[in-house]
C-alpha cells in the first residue's frame, strides 16, 4: 500500500497529538471491504498465534489505551475474533487495590505480562501511573515524571527476556467522543454501557491530551514502539491495528516455522528408531 495505515512514534520524537487526524482512513481501503479485510487478517493472525504458543520463543504483549469511548474493548473483541482463547490472556486494570497500592506502581503490571508462547492484552496498562496519575494530582509531579524511566526499563527488560511489545494509542476527536457518549445514552437497551466517569473525565480532555503527548514523546523506543492508531472511525481502527500486528509477526515467522520443523523431524526420527526396536508395533 503507498500510504501508512497508523502512525509510529519514533524514539525521542516529541508528538502533539493536533497534528495526527484521528478520522485518517488509509486511501486503498474502503468501509464495504473492512469486514472482509479483517476477517483475512483474523485468519493469518490465528496462524501466527499458533506458531507463537508451538515455537515458545517469544511472548507478545499489546498494550491498548485512549480516551473514554475510544474503542480498547471493541479493538479487542473485533482483532481477536479467531484467536485461540488458550493462548492468549486479557487483564484490564482499574484502580489500584490495597495490596497493589502498598507496592511499587509496577508490581500488579510485571506479574500480568505473558509468559514464552502467550499472547497477551493489556486493556490499561503501566501507563495509566503517568495519565490519570497525572491528571488528578494523585501523586507529586517529582514522583510521576521519574515513571517514565521506570516504564522503559521494565519493557526494555522484557523485550530482553523475548517479549515482543507493541503499544496501540487509539486517538479520537473530541466530537467522536460526544456522540458516543451521546449515543449510549440515547440506546436505553446499553445503558449499562453508561459511566458516570466518563462524562466527568471530559472537563479534563486537554490535560489528558498532554499527558498522552509525554507518555508517546519518551515512551516510544525501538524495543516498544507506540502507534498512534486513527480511532474516529471503528471499522478503520481494527483493519489498522490487526495488519500492524500481523505484519511485527510475520518477521517472526520463519525463526519459529524453522525451528518447529527441526522438532517435527526430530521426533520423527525418534518415532522411527521405536518402531525399530519394537518399541511400539501398533502404529
Amino acid at each position: 500500500m503507498s500510504h501508512q495505515l497508523l502512525w509510529k512514534v519514533p524514539e525521542g520524537e516529541k508528538i502533539k497529538l493536533h497534528k495526527y487526524d484521528p478520522s485518517y482512513t488509509h486511501p486503498e481501503i474502503r468501509h464495504e471491504d473492512a469486514d472482509d479485510i479483517l476477517a483475512k487478517l483474523g485468519k493469518e493472525l490465528g496462524e501466527l498465534q499458533e506458531l507463537l504458543s508451538a515455537a515458545q520463543h517469544h511472548s507478545l504483549l499489546m498494550i491498548v489505551q485512549g480516551m473514554d469511548t475510544s474503542g480498547k474493548d471493541g479493538t479487542i473483541s473485533h482483532v481477536f475474533s479467531q484467536i485461540n482463547p488458550q493462548g492468549c490472556e486479557v487483564h484490564s486494570f482499574k484502580v489500584p487495590t490495597a495490596e497493589e497500592a502498598a507496592h511499587d506502581f509496577l508490581w500488579r503490571i510485571h506479574k500480568a505480562t505473558p509468559a514464552k508462547g502467550m499472547l497477551g492484552i493489556f486493556n490499561r496498562s503501566q501507563y495509566e501511573d503517568v495519565l490519570v496519575t497525572r491528571v488528578h494530582n494523585l501523586v507529586p509531579e517529582e514522583v510521576w515524571s521519574k515513571r517514565y524511566t521506570n516504564i522503559n526499563n521494565f519493557e526494555k527488560l522484557l523485550h530482553q527476556n523475548g517479549t515482543i511489545i507493541l503499544k496501540f494509542f487509539l486517538h479520537i476527536s473530541q466530537e467522536e467522543q460526544t456522540k458516543r457518549l451521546k449515543a449510549r445514552v440515547d440506546d436505553k437497551d446499553k445503558a449499562w454501557k453508561i459511566s458516570t466517569s466518563d462524562f466527568a473525565e471530559r472537563k479534563y480532555w486537554d490535560d489528558y491530551q498532554k499527558a498522552y503527548e509525554d507518555a508517546l514523546s519518551q515512551c516510544s523506543t525501538d524495543e516498544a514502539p507506540w502507534y498512534i492508531v486513527p480511532a474516529d472511525h471503528k471499522w478503520y481502527r481494527n483493519v489498522a491495528i490487526a495488519q500492524t500486528l500481523v505484519d511485527t509477526m510475520q518477521q517472526y515467522k520463519d525463526e519459529w516455522t524453522t525451528d518447529l520443523e527441526a522438532r517435527g523431524h526430530k521426533e520423527l526420527e525418534e518415532l522411527q528408531q521405536m518402531r525399530a526396536t519394537k518399541q511400539i508395533t501398533d502404529i
